[in-house]
């Protein structure tokens, strides 16, 4: 494990396992910088995390990387596996590359930005997070979100927004098909200024805000009546 500036560590992949390079990541104080090299496609890097520190993983990673933290600000130079950014409560994933199945699955909060393609399921049951993705998404992306934002800067699979609900999803290109209950609304100025928000936090140079279609709930799946429903 050597040093790097700010009190950051840098921790290779071929000397420590994931259960030491995590430990190591959490005694690190806010402020830090950490660079994990050699990750070799390695599952479960960075989870579970909740000091405010910066961490760089020096190429390919597996499942699951960045998974329920709440707080760092984490970049990978390459590709991921499945579930990047599972349950984010707080802070950043930044993938440079390509993603797998469910990206950014339940989170909570914080931003993923994916400069690639994000496969099927991307933002699934999103709960408040935002889910940046520069390139296209596979079928099923935003089933069931209940809140957040996803941006999809390319085209967007088969039954995009299945049973969404309060989440909105803007697209740039082509959706092979909306889900059950998603529609395409009407795009607002307030609209045009939140994807250009996003374009910027992003860093994405190919999408025009004023150019995007914008998937919300139809709201007809909200039939459920507590008090209709309650047996006496």
């Amino acid at each position: 494990m050597d040093t790097l500036n700010a009190g950051g560590v840098r921790l290779s992949c071929a000397d420590l396992t994931t259960r030491e390079i995590n430990a190591a990541l959490a005694e690190l104080p806010d402020g830090a910088e950490a660079r994990i090299e050699e990750p070799w496609g390695r599952h479960n890097l960075a989870v579970g995390l909740t000091n405010r520190i910066t961490i760089d993983i020096d190429g390919n990673a597996g499942y699951f990387i960045g998974g329920l933290c709440d707080g760092p600000d984490i970049t990978v130079d390459g590709f991921v596996g499945w579930s990047v950014g599972e349950n984010l409560m707080s802070g950043s994933v930044r993938v440079r590359g390509n993603v797998s199945e469910c990206a950014g699955a339940s989170a909570h909060g914080g931003t993923i930005i994916i400069h690639g393609d994000a496969s099927s399921r991307a933002g699934i049951s999103l709960k408040g997070g935002t889910v940046l993705v520069g390139g296209d998404v596979g079928h099923m992306s935003g089933f069931m979100a209940q809140a957040g934002t996803m941006l999809v800067g390319g085209d967007a699979g088969h039954a995009l927004g299945d049973s969404l609900y309060e989440a909105v999803i803007y697209v740039a290109g082509k959706i092979a098909s909306l889900g059950s209950d998603a529609k395409v609304e009407n795009l607002t100025d307030s609209d045009v200024l939140r994807v250009k928000q996003l374009i910027d936090l992003a860093g994405f140079d190919h999408i025009d805000p004023q150019n995007v279609k914008r998937v919300a709930s139809a709201r007809q799946l909200y039939n459920f009546d507590a008090l209709k429903d309650q047996k006496y």
